[in-house]
């Protein structure tokens, strides 16, 4: 298995692709994600793993558009979950379910990494 795609994210906010060598943003990110390409973001500056924060902030981007997957309801109940005894069931069930949930009309599931 080859190395994951390294993007460095800059103190400036900027994301910079160091396999293409140029600056991307949150919908480049997005196209990785949908081409299912194996990649990992990095502040700059501490070498931090980021890359949860930053597919976050894609699915808030996409969460502005005119169809929002999750409902005002659904989040105030994942909030809700935070530091409860059933976080751990509500995020096993929610992984297990989108894993399980076809994407794009394939009969493939949805293939999603640990961590």
């Amino acid at each position: 298995m080859s190395e994951p795609r390294v993007i460095k994210k800059y103190p400036n906010r900027r994301l910079y692709d160091t396999v293409e060598s140029r600056y991307i943003t949150l919908a480049d990110v997005r196209r990785l994600v949908v081409n299912r390409v194996d990649f990992l973001v990095l502040d700059k500056k501490t070498q931090a793993d980021i890359t949860r924060s930053i597919l976050m902030q894609v699915i808030a981007e996409q969460e502005h558009g005119s169809h929002p997957l999750m409902s005002r309801e659904f989040l105030s109940q994942v909030i809700r979950s935070y530091g409860t005894p059933v976080h751990n069931g509500l995020a096993g069930y929610l992984e297990q379910s989108v894993r399980q949930f076809p994407q794009n009309g394939t009969d493939g599931a949805v293939a999603l990494p640990r961590g």
